[in-house]
């Protein structure tokens, strides 16, 4: 649920609006690509996530000190889980910067 929250609804937002703003007239290429660049970065992610998922699956099975391959499993899936948002986190952090220096001034 909270994967969803963040990754999927956002994403889905994020191109909605910035779809929305491009079909204006006169608008911007750049803005364009930032759409497409949301939807990358977020599809990126969820790959991320789903094979951090992977290694919690021996834990539906066994108890996390029943077996040492088990907690290595565990340990791996909690550093890939980390990679994964910390890589949402910093494309998050690239993308509002990279509007806050091309949004237009009125």
């Amino acid at each position: 649920m909270f994967l969803a929250l963040f990754t999927v609804i956002t994403a889905v937002l994020a191109y909605w609006l910035a779809r929305k703003v491009a079909v204006a007239n006169d608008a911007e290429v750049w803005i364009h690509a930032q759409a497409l660049w949301i939807m990358r970065n977020a599809v990126i992610f969820l790959i991320l996530a789903a094979f951090a998922a992977l290694w919690f699956i021996p834990l539906m099975f066994f108890y996390w000190d029943s077996f040492i391959w088990v907690k290595a499993c565990t340990v791996a899936g909690v550093v890939f889980s980390a990679i994964a948002w910390l890589y949402l986190l910093n494309i998050w952090l690239k993308g509002f910067t990279k509007y806050l220096q091309k949004k237009a001034v009125f």
